[in-house]
């Protein structure tokens, strides 16, 4: 069996969570759906809480706003295919975390890419070695205004790069404008 990378995104509510769930399905059975996101107010509750009603009850789901290879490699009986939602927030977290440790001053961008620099590496050997479907949702952040603070544009930039490592190693890549899905690569 030939197993894939999938790579969707695109804007924000422009539908990549709801197409990757349609691609995660159409590529297996057993889905695991690996949320990044922490429900730390009321709003992102409720999206959370949107995202797990739309999933299958079939799914299983691993809470994981760091660490994901790694976690992944410590599952017992890795399951067909590997939904990661989303990649933006993985790196959010990444960066928050450094600055938390470190401050916003002078060093904080090499930390922080450094940081999501081992998320990937450890995501994508993760991947190499499995022998599993991985699709990975991520935020398109190119098209947007310039961030008016650093840390802002610290976020933009790694998200950015990021997305090129993945969509480099990703076999297809899947544009999500206002609901449709546009294929930019394909095996």
């Amino acid at each position: 069996m030939s197993w894939e990378l999938v790579f969707v995104t695109g804007g924000a509510r422009s539908g990549k969570s709801r197409h990757a769930e349609t691609l995660a399905a159409g590529l297996g059975d057993r889905v695991l759906y690996v949320a990044t996101a922490e429900a730390a107010d009321d709003e992102m509750r409720r999206r959370i809480e949107e995202h797990q009603r739309r999933r299958p009850h079939s799914w299983e789901t691993l809470e994981a706003r760091r660490s994901v290879g790694k976690r992944l490699r410590a599952l017992d009986g890795a399951p067909e295919v590997v939904l990661l939602d989303c990649l933006s927030l993985l790196v959010s977290n990444a960066l928050l975390d450094e600055a938390a440790r470190r401050g916003e001053g002078p060093g904080l961008e090499d930390a922080a890419a450094r940081a999501v620099g081992e998320e990937l590496s450890d995501l994508l050997n993760w991947y190499g070695e499995a022998g599993r479907h991985l699709v990975v949702v991520s935020n398109e952040v190119g098209w947007g205004v310039v961030p008016p603070s650093r840390l802002g544009r610290i976020y933009r930039d790694l998200l950015g790069n990021a997305n090129q490592q993945i969509a480099a190693r990703a076999d297809r890549v899947v544009l999500m404008v206002a609901g449709l899905p546009l294929e930019v690569k394909r095996p």
